[in-house]
């Protein structure tokens, strides 16, 4: 019974590593104008220390699309966010929407392009030009990315959305 179980969830983790990931940029109609491609674990940077993802600016109102498709775990608001969407995507990575002006996304699963909710500058982004904030959480860490750079250690659980977005831009 305990060997079905362990292979069970092996065969589980498999197979949410080999889903295709399918990216798309989560702000409508987005530039690399409208976004530092730099700001990805920059600091120093808030309250955070470290700036661990990308802001995609726009209108307030502009829509934020899933830029994959997966399971919506999370949408609400906390303190520092605002108002949030946490979803888990293929290759167990989940992708966090924060500071956005409303939310259009319930528990479940999503497709990629769907909107989700639109641009805002809620939580700590008020009184700042709306943006999204959005970030790429990996539950599998990919200890090659460690560095010396402030929290550098916590960069084996982070990836650097903005190597997808350039790639999904010129695509």
């Amino acid at each position: 019974m305990k060997r079905k179980i362990i292979l069970g969830l092996i065969s589980f983790l498999i197979i949410g590593l080999l889903i295709p990931q399918n990216f798309s940029v989560p702000v409508k109609d987005a530039s690399k104008a409208d976004f530092n491609q730099n700001s990805f674990w920059h600091y120093p940077w808030g309250k955070s220390g470290t700036h661990k993802g990308v802001d995609i600016f726009a209108k307030k109102g502009t829509d934020v699309l899933a830029s994959t498709s997966g399971i919506v775990l999370f949408a609400g608001e906390i303190e520092i966010g605002g108002k949030v969407i946490i979803i888990l995507g293929p290759k167990w990575r989940i992708h966090y929407y924060a500071h956005l002006d409303n939310i259009q996304a319930s528990l479940g699963f999503i497709s990629r392009n769907e909107k989700i909710g639109t641009v805002g500058d809620t939580g700590n982004a008020v009184g700042k030009q709306p943006h999204l904030h959005y970030a790429i959480v990996t539950l599998l860490p990919y200890l090659w990315q460690i560095d010396t750079a402030p929290q550098g250690w916590k960069k084996m659980f982070y990836l650097n959305p903005v190597t997808l977005i350039n790639k999904d831009l010129t695509n």
